[in-house]
């Protein structure tokens, strides 16, 4: 029999390893300067012509090392025990919202308000300072996957994406709408490799018979009903289960269900993203764009894992019960986890959003969202209400017509 005994071990298993791993993902640095490897110049930006860290003074370009071969995060899942924490994952100090760096070209001491910034220029010697070391504030990811599209090919997702959905868009939407007004975004997310047992136990049904019925309603009205026989089977699966790279979002203000004013939960319309060739953190590559800081731990999003691990295990199941043609309801179902793996990463998200301006102040606003990777896109666009009403008379109007030849020609016929 599956089940039991197999969880009884998992569980043994993954509380006997429940120790915490951390692994050091920052840079070693702590002085502020990002150098260019050549020249040592600290002007240093990101190419999306060239998909790399170029310097302004010697034009060397290059790319950080792939994070999960630099720290080891590419291991066998099969072997996680306990809980291995990238050190990019830490507990959010809500209270950190300035450092002090000094400059080691001229000595100066520079002012950064983390929560908005994350390089400063010196005032007396011009080099960027930048926050390169690992800051418990939730704006230094462990990695950074760079953006690959260009704005322009944002701008002509965007406009193809709402240029079908125009004919019942809001007429001020279609007059205000500039895709020209997209940003690019790095948007925090915690990605979790998972080693664990699922256990499923419910009850399958295989149709015998299947026959119809015809009986008397009323005093000339008949119905047919199609009933069916059925054997009922107890059903349970227990299997071994490895995933790789979940991905969960960390700002809390990208949560659908705690923001009600914005249309923000497209964002996870727009996966997959390669987190696998994500970079080792380095604050040019957010340079020209925008970034969001995390405001949610590990623990946080505890449970909306624990939910799509067991999306998965029943994903994976699904091939196994093709027999129970009437299908299989799941009464018990759990995941004992013998190790897990997190990481903290930022992701590429070119963005457009509208808020109707005729509503002013609490308007719900409207997002367009295009992969940064990718270019998948997905987004919502503000409908208008007359315009459907009238295609949904129009339709109707079109139906009874038709409707009406089909009895004439019957009648004719």
């Amino acid at each position: 029999m599956l089940g039991d005994e197999a969880v009884a071990r998992a569980a043994e298993a993954a509380a006997g390893h429940s120790s915490e791993r951390i692994i050091d993902t920052s840079s070693g640095r702590d002085d502020g300067l990002n150098k260019c490897p050549r020249c040592g110049s600290t002007e240093i930006q990101y190419s999306l012509t060239a998909k790399a860290l170029v310097c302004s003074y010697c034009r060397h370009s290059w790319n950080e090392d792939i994070a999960e071969q630099r720290f080891g995060l590419d291991s066998s899942i099969a072997e996680l025990r306990g809980h291995t924490m990238a050190s990019g994952t830490a507990d959010v100090r809500e209270d950190l919202t300035t450092v002090t760096l000094k400059c080691q070209g001229c000595g100066a001491e520079i002012v950064l308000n983390v929560d908005q910034q994350m390089q400063a220029r010196c005032h007396w010697c011009r080099q960027t300072l930048s926050i390169n070391s690992q800051i418990p504030n939730g704006a230094v990811p462990d990695a950074v996957l760079p953006f690959l599209l260009t704005r322009e090919e944002a701008v002509e997702r965007i406009d193809a994406f709402a240029g079908k959905r125009k004919t019942f868009a809001l007429g001020r939407f279609t007059q205000e709408f500039v895709p020209e007004n997209v940003m690019g975004v790095y948007i925090p997310y915690l990605v979790v490799d998972g080693n664990m047992h699922a256990v499923l136990r419910g009850t399958g049904e295989v149709t015998t018979r299947e026959y119809t019925v015809r009986r008397r309603v009323g005093k000339d009205n008949y119905v047919t009903e199609t009933y069916y026989d059925a054997d009922v089977y107890a059903v349970q699966r227990a299997f071994d289960l490895l995933v790789d790279d979940l991905t969960v979002e960390s700002a809390s203000r990208f949560d659908a269900d705690e923001n009600e004013e914005a249309t923000n939960n497209i964002l996870n319309a727009v996966q997959p993203y390669d987190t696998e060739n994500a970079v080792t953190y380095n604050s040019n590559y957010l340079k020209g764009f925008t970034s969001e800081r995390r405001d949610l731990n590990v623990r946080d999003v505890d449970a909306e894992v624990e939910d799509k691990f067991l999306a998965i295990a029943r994903a994976k199941a699904t091939p196994t019960i093709s027999r129970y043609d009437r299908g299989v309801r799941w009464k018990e179902e759990g995941v004992a986890v013998h190790g897990t793996r997190w990481v903290s990463i930022y992701v590429p998200v070119w963005l457009y959003s509208y808020a109707d301006s005729a509503k002013g102040e609490g308007a719900l606003t409207h997002y367009i969202a295009v992969n940064g990777r990718t270019g998948t896109t997905m987004g919502s666009v503000p409908v208008s209400h007359p315009k459907i009403f009238a295609a949904s008379c129009a339709a109707g109007a079109v139906a009874a017509v038709v409707g009406a030849l089909a009895g004439l020609a019957y009648m004719f016929f």
